[in-house]
């Protein structure tokens, strides 16, 4: 059995810690802020905090994928040492890099006919596909060939739930998932809106709720209904948040008293900067397994 390398992207939206951990490579994508361009690094080169201030104030933020020349020098290393691949991207509900990415792919099988290359479109976003790594990449520990693990990914990559929410619409709005008038209404009376991902890997609108505490709750409801054992539910869960760590703290303080057989504590993660580009701060999403995301 050849051995092979599992990579990722930053927009899994784990920490560089937790990557190393795993022992698994990840390609930043990049931004614009102030129309400045700078990696996706994980927080490496600006913290989070300075990042969504400066989108308050005003600052443009964009965000532009990885292209196929950066997929082909981030892997043929790892091809040129004799190993196989298997890479994960954003969900293409969200991101086009999946395309940059398979484009990459043709090319590099040309150049090593004997290297086996999988690219796995996560259908999820975010510490949602960073829980998909974090899964496979136990499973490459535990003894998968890379078939194996390819074959896992494209089984069970529906069975990963995201729920989130945002206490603050200012940019939902501005990026159009959220319309103007909405956006006023919602501001006038606090509502809070939920959201998941669905079958397609695209972000959807669930629910309108007003107050925080409310929809902090709503979310923890939401896992209950899906979650895989329902309140014995004995798998990992992560949350990510954008420039919130007390609502993040919140969440996960009520995840862990109505789950008590969690695989260890939540996990929390600050959104990265692609991500966090589209959001702006005041989000915080919530991922775990759970029964087939079918819509």
């Amino acid at each position: 059995m050849s051995e092979y390398v599992l990579t990722t992207s930053s927009t899994a939206d784990l920490s560089r810690e937790h990557l190393a951990k795993l022992r698994v490579p990840f390609i930043c994508f990049h931004y614009e802020l102030g129309g400045e361009s700078h990696p996706d690094d994980l927080w490496t080169s600006m913290d989070p905090h300075t990042f969504y201030q400066r989108m308050l104030d005003g600052e443009d933020s964009r965000t532009s994928q990885i292209n196929m020349t950066e997929y082909i020098d981030f892997w043929r290393p790892f091809l040129a040492e004799g190993k196989d691949l298997i890479h994960l991207t954003l969900s293409s509900g969200i991101s086009g890099t999946i395309n940059s990415a398979r484009a990459a792919a043709e090319e590099l099988r040309k150049e090593y006919p004997e290297r086996e290359i999988y690219v796995v479109d996560s259908l999820a976003a975010s510490s949602g596909y960073g829980l998909l790594i974090d899964k496979l990449a136990e499973l490459r520990d535990e003894g998968y060939s890379l078939r194996e693990l390819y074959r896992y990914a494209e089984d069970n990559k529906l069975y990963l739930h995201h729920w989130f929410f945002s206490t603050d619409l200012t940019f939902y709005i501005r990026g159009g998932r959220v319309s103007k008038t909405a956006g006023f209404f919602g501001r006038m009376l606090n509502i809070c809106p939920l959201l998941n991902v669905d079958y397609q890997g695209r972000l959807i609108p669930r629910d309108k709720i007003r107050t925080k505490k409310k929809v902090i709750r709503e979310t923890v409801n939401r896992m209950e209904q899906h979650a895989q054992g329902g309140r014995q539910y004995s798998g990992k869960c992560f949350i990510s948040y954008s420039d919130c760590l007390e609502d993040a703290k919140a969440v996960a303080a009520l995840v862990e008293e109505r789950f008590p057989q969690l695989d260890g504590k939540v996990q929390l993660f600050p959104i990265g900067s692609t991500i966090g580009a589209h959001t702006g701060p005041g989000t915080v999403a919530l991922f775990f397994w759970g029964d087939l995301r079918n819509n």
